[in-house]
């Protein structure tokens, strides 16, 4: 089947998993990449053994603790890069099989990144947030002021991410609002269809 394919991306905290909620209940088929990657980090996942030994040390009872992992790799760019070339090929083969399983008109894989992570033939929907909103989202998810800065400033500018859009969801207001932009998006989406 022949399918419409779009990354919905955007800082942490802007709101793509809320987006991500939206279109599957008119339609999409929804996939989030971290749920995938929490996966292949479990032990029995592709990416366990080769996280274990790069970073023995958020290894907690037989287990990878994501908490001392995340503070491990988003205070270092070179550690990010190292657990990224550990976990990314195995995320991207479980997508591209889910993407291939599909019988939907369009998939949406919610993925944190900026770069073309599945390859050529993307579309990008771009969740964008004030960073104080975005801030505050994020310590009302009870996340330490501290650690969403720090994951904040590791991440692509909001004008890179506006810039790497195809399509932008502004989230800077309420619930109705978010909701009146998705309706317009999934419009322009299904146009054709």
């Amino acid at each position: 089947m022949e399918h419409r394919l779009l990354l919905l991306a955007g800082g942490i905290g802007s709101g793509k998993s809320e987006v991500g909620r939206l279109l599957t209940i008119r339609g999409a088929y929804v996939i989030d990449a971290d749920r995938i990657g929490r996966r292949v980090l479990e032990p029995a996942g592709e990416a366990f053994e080769g996280v274990s030994e790069a970073f023995p040390q958020v290894v907690v009872e037989g287990r990878i603790d994501r908490a001392l992992l995340a503070r491990e790799v988003f205070a270092d760019p070179a550690r990010l890069r190292l657990l990224e070339s550990l976990t990314h090929p195995a995320i991207r083969r479980r997508i591209h099989q889910m993407v291939e399983e599909s019988d939907d008109a369009v998939v949406v894989v919610e993925v944190p990144l900026l770069s073309d992570f599945l390859g050529p033939g993307w579309q990008r929907i771009v969740v964008d947030a004030p960073e104080d909103v975005r801030l505050e989202r994020l310590v009302d998810r009870e996340m330490r002021p501290i650690d969403a800065k720090a994951r904040m400033a590791v991440q692509p500018s909001r004008e890179e991410w506006r810039e790497s859009a195809d399509y932008v969801i502004d989230n800077s207001g309420d619930r109705d609002a978010l909701v009146n932009e998705v309706d317009d998006l999934w419009e322009k989406l299904t146009a054709n269809s």
